[in-house]
């Protein structure tokens, strides 16, 4: 019987700008005694990312627009906390009392445009998700392909609530290396039934996986590894199959 394993990747350092986060997991990796292997795949925060890309945010040097201030009036937040999310922003979804949820640039739908206050340090600096995390996702890969020798998929992770469900999951906002979605549509079920719709969110299931071992807080864990699962592989792959089109989305 095939077995999965989620192996979290401990000791890496607080992440600055310009630092390379493929080299530093596989050498994590290896110190550890769980050096990186043929079909791994690799989950790694976004904060993580965007960190190491450069990609943070003083508050203190935004400008709030006459917009932002109204939203922050709205919502109950920081101006320029708010006129960061709209920078990030294509489109506002829905606005709470003390929520802004929104479409980003790149099309997913998450509270505050998925910028970050977390894990950041500096009480006004804030993350952005990186600027495009499958290029990112990607970047990571080539990095460990050409450091460990081994062929990995990687997932840049963030944290997104649900409609209608309590708590956050883990989720993937960027895919190097493998198919983000299984279409099981034309497959028999156990009673011979011929599914129709159902398409399995892999790429998801596994962030959600890994945040099992990611540490939120103090345990400083920001990537895990997992082992064992069969997935399909591909050269062309972005996490842009998991977002669901505007015009089939019942809750826009």
């Amino acid at each position: 019987m095939n077995s999965v394993s989620v192996i979290p990747v401990e000791g890496l350092p607080l992440i600055q700008a310009g630092d390379n986060v493929g080299r530093l997991i596989v050498e994590a990796a290896k110190k550890q005694q769980t050096p990186l292997q043929e079909k791994d795949i690799i989950v790694v925060t976004h904060v993580v990312v965007s960190k190491a890309e450069g990609n943070i945010v003083n508050l203190d040097s935004i400008v709030p627009s006459q917009r932002a201030k109204e939203i922050a009036a709205q919502t109950n937040k920081d101006p320029a906390l708010v006129q960061v999310i709209l920078d990030e922003t294509k489109d506002i979804v829905r606005l709470g009392q003390n929520s802004i949820i929104t479409e980003t640039k790149s099309g997913i739908v998450c509270a505050n445009a998925g910028v970050d206050r977390s894990n950041v340090a500096g009480e006004r600096n804030v993350v952005p998700l990186p600027k495009n995390p499958n290029a990112s996702a990607q970047n990571i890969r080539q990095e460990i392909k050409h450091l460990a020798g081994v062929d990995v998929a990687v997932i840049v992770s963030d944290t997104h609530g649900r409609p209608f469900r309590t708590g956050e999951i883990n989720v993937a906002v960027g895919v190097a290396g493998i198919k983000p979605i299984r279409d099981r549509r034309g497959e028999k079920d156990l009673f011979g039934y011929t599914l129709r719709i159902k398409q399995t969110a892999i790429a998801d299931e596994l962030a959600s996986a890994a945040e099992l071992v990611i540490g939120q807080a103090d345990e400083g864990i920001p990537a895990a590894i997992i082992r064992g699962y069969a997935y399909q592989t591909t050269e062309d792959s972005a996490a842009t199959p998991l977002i669901r089109p505007k015009e089939i989305d019942l809750f826009r």
